[in-house]
């Protein structure tokens, strides 16, 4: 790539020849990067030289974006070793986390040692679908009662259609919801380690042609909401979508105030007060410290969809003070990931999907998205306890004055 092939492209595009789109239609994917940087640049007197300095090929993320000019480069760290006995996760984890605030990582591995020296947490995928839920228009209730009753009794036809789209996915059920005059099917879909959303999409696709011909039902929208993709939303905190996930973890007493500098009486009320209480009081669907931070560090650093943290953020934090010691979990209803497809593919993800140890399909198939799940959570449930010690032995300000910066 030389400098006038970047110059003399960009020169078409300010003709008016070219449109930015159609610039890999006439040079190799870098160049257009370079040369879409080289009118940015200009038009907005900025320099874009940090943008365009990033280790992989521009044609590696054709795949994922378009009109590209180059990288958002986020800071990477790592916490562990985190011992997690999953149903498909096993022993040590390294879990890469990138994020731009300061002292996050530094508290997720407080809790990753407390975890570690109490033995490690456990964690299982609980459930697992992806759901998608196409809107239907009827002419009255009655006809909503008809397609209802038809789509309940021949869901081994809608999964001939939908199945017919994918040679991994696999149709688990669709239920019928009705309001007046509209009907939503909410389709759910095993996608083994596929995240499955674009999947989950082009298969219901098919088996709505199938609802239309057999049914009075016309098709208004292939997503009405109800899935419901990237958006708070109870159905998921319900039903869950993606994996419902869960771990926890068993601290003997003196194991809390020795690392956590506080008791375990104290993190139980500030759970209480905080992530029961107060959620409850503020109408939330999360009832948790800070999940969403762990989650979404994660889905940047492994390649994970981040308009989806949403789903990953509706998590319920419990704490007990038991006999033997602080017991604590986090369930996740709706975590929504993958190890192949979208952005796992991408050099650096697919890097630190490696250090994890559950880069690409697994063997059973979904055994590697399931393991990726289960240890996500188990970084999740060390940063609830260890925010929760700092706000139960007042360090919080303190710890993000010293690393927060």
């Amino acid at each position: 790539m030389t400098d006038s092939d970047v110059v003399a492209l960009a020169e078409r595009v300010r003709d008016g020849e070219l449109r930015l789109y159609e610039l890999e239609d006439h040079a190799e994917p870098d160049v257009a990067a370079a040369a879409r940087r080289h009118l940015l640049a200009e038009e907005t007197d900025t320099d874009l030289s940090a943008v365009g300095d990033y280790t992989f090929d521009a044609a590696d993320a054709e795949s994922n974006i378009e009109n590209m000019v180059g990288a958002a480069q986020v800071p990477m760290g790592v916490v562990g070793p985190l011992p997690v006995d999953g149903g498909a996760a096993e022993g040590d984890h390294h879990l890469p986390l990138a994020t731009s605030e300061g002292a996050l990582l530094a508290s997720v591995n407080r809790g990753v040692s407390t975890i570690r020296n109490a033995g490690g947490a456990t964690a299982r995928v609980l459930k697992s679908g992806m759901t998608r839920a196409p809107v239907f228009r009827v002419e009255d209730v009655a006809e909503a009662g008809e397609v209802s009753a038809w789509v309940r009794e021949h869901v081994d036809v809608l999964a001939d259609a939908a199945e017919s789209t994918t040679s991994h996915g696999e149709l688990q059920d669709v239920t019928p919801y009705v309001v007046g005059d509209s009907v939503f099917l909410r389709f759910s879909y095993d996608t083994k380690d596929a995240m499955g959303m674009n999947m989950a999409t082009i298969a219901t696709e098919a088996a709505c042609d199938v609802v239309e011909t057999e049914t009075p039902a016309d098709l208004v929208a292939l997503s009405g909401n109800l899935c419901s993709d990237k958006k708070p939303a109870a159905i998921n905190a319900v039903e869950g979508r993606g994996r419902t996930v869960a771990a926890d973890v068993l601290i003997p007493h003196e194991q809390v105030e020795d690392r956590l500098d506080t008791t375990s009486d104290a993190i139980v009320e500030a759970n209480t007060r905080k992530n029961l209480v107060g959620s409850a009081k503020a109408g939330a669907l999360g009832f948790n410290a800070h999940a969403a931070n762990v989650v979404a560090a994660a889905f940047l650093a492994l390649g994970q969809d981040m308009a989806q943290v949403v789903e990953g953020s509706n998590a319920i934090t419990t704490v007990d003070a038991r006999k033997d010691g602080l017991y604590a979990s986090v369930t996740i209803a709706s975590l929504e990931v993958g190890t192949v497809g979208g952005g796992t593919g991408l050099p650096t993800q697919s890097e630190a999907l490696d250090v994890l140890g559950y880069s690409g399909g697994g063997d059973p198939a979904g055994s590697n998205a399931d393991a990726l799940a289960e240890v996500i959570a188990a970084g999740a449930l060390a940063g609830e306890l260890s925010l929760l010690a700092a706000l139960s032995s007042r360090h919080l300000s303190s710890a993000h004055a010293d690393l927060g910066r």
